[in-house]
């Protein structure tokens, strides 16, 4: 090959290796992904919407949300049926025993006592002997609401009210087997009175 050949063979091939680099330097310029700009991601909380009562006392928003919290009764006109009843056996009054009398718990000698005015001897020293085990005031309302949520006789009817699709009507019979009360009095118009002002929030 003459001189002139081989420094026109020489140019070639850095011609050719200029413009390789060159492409894959372009290449890689266009194929590489910007950089994410840095900001403060701001979490927002999920509120999980639940039967709220505006227009309830204190200890009725109290034991609405309990009820809730501790259980998966979300029907409305379950929700109604279990306020109703609470209403008829102590209007939310926990430290009340039968007759009316407002007493602590280890004074109340007759009849029910407290939120669903529990009866039967059992029941009745259960709520006790729940508290001393659990460190909470078997007279406060704390304490009955976690009882009463706890209590192996509502625990056997809790799958009744977790379901769907019932009237109050029909909720009332798992109502009764509950409390077991024997004069069914205003429940009814109490349930349909809270499912009236319950709302979805």
């Amino acid at each position: 090959m003459s001189y002139t050949g081989e420094v026109h063979m020489r140019l070639m091939n850095t011609i050719m290796i200029s413009a390789a680099l060159a492409a894959s330097t372009t290449f890689a310029f266009f194929s590489r992904p910007a950089a994410p700009p840095t900001t403060n991601v701001v979490e927002i909380p999920v509120v999980e919407k639940t039967w709220k009562c505006p227009d309830c006392s204190t200890n009725e928003q109290y034991v609405l949300e309990q009820l809730q919290s501790k259980t998966k009764v979300r029907d409305r006109n379950a929700i109604a049926t279990i306020m109703g009843n609470i209403q008829q056996e102590s209007k939310f009054i926990p430290n009340i025993c039968e007759g009316g009398a407002r007493i602590s718990y280890d004074a109340c000698h007759s009849g029910g006592y407290g939120l669903i005015q529990w009866t039967s001897i059992g029941r009745y020293n259960n709520l006790g002997k729940f508290c001393e085990r659990y460190d909470c005031d078997p007279s406060s309302l704390e304490g009955q609401t976690a009882y009463m949520l706890n209590e192996s006789t509502f625990q056997r009817y809790l799958p009744e009210f977790e379901g769907r699709g019932r009237t109050i009507h029909q909720y009332m019979v798992p109502a009764y087997y509950w409390l077991g009360w024997g004069i069914k009095g205003a429940r009814e118009i109490y349930a349909h009175e809270y499912h009236s002002k319950l709302i979805w929030a």
